[in-house]
């Protein structure tokens, strides 16, 4: 059995509830041959990474992917690269909204996601859910812990990757685009096999 540290975010931005986590701690324990290692995080700059990795340090994990909400986007999408960028458009949740800042000041201008994001992609688009391949993470709390991961876990062979979902249909305002959870749980378990 390979290990798989899967984490989800706390609500953040006003929000009650974040489906990033509840898509999570849904999910099962064993996915083919992962056994999973579940961890919500903080909506915050700098810990959700210092968590994970912390976590990691103890479970020692073959693969982390990390799942957060993109509440403008109507299917689940994996990320391809993660930017060495802080900038926030609203404060984290303890307050903080970096301005152009490197996450790993030096650091490389970006990484490439070490899972097989094309596979996960079309393995989630397979059980009949929309999915895209996302080139773009964004600048807040999710793009610094794709960034910081990519690059704590470069030249080694722990691999790392972030997958972004939609609103649930009870946080999303009219016309905006949402995904029951099911559907969610469903498309991170065959991004999960596809690893």
């Amino acid at each position: 059995m390979k290990t798989l540290l899967i984490t989800g975010f706390e609500p953040f931005g006003g929000e009650t509830i974040n489906p990033a986590w509840e898509a999570v701690k849904a999910l099962p324990e064993q996915i083919g041959g992962w056994q999973l290692r579940k961890l919500q995080i903080p909506t915050v700059f700098g810990l959700a990474a210092a968590r994970t990795l912390a976590c990691a340090a103890e479970c020692r994990p073959d693969a982390v992917l990390c799942i957060g909400q993109a509440g403008t986007r109507s299917a689940v999408t994996p990320e391809y690269v993660g930017i060495n960028l802080r900038h926030a458009r609203i404060a984290d949740n303890l307050g903080n909204q970096p301005q152009d800042e490197p996450v790993v000041p030096g650091g490389p201008t970006a990484y490439f996601a070490t899972v097989p994001v094309r596979a996960m992609t079309a393995a989630i688009e397979a059980q009949g859910i929309p999915a895209a391949v996302s080139y773009t993470a964004g600048t807040y709390v999710c793009n610094d812990l794709l960034y910081t991961l990519l690059h704590h876990y470069a030249e080694t062979p722990v691999r790392a990757g972030f997958i972004h979902v939609p609103f649930l249909p009870e946080q999303a305002p009219q016309g905006v685009a949402s995904m029951p959870l099911a559907q969610m749980i469903r498309a991170l378990e065959a991004a999960v096999s596809a690893l």
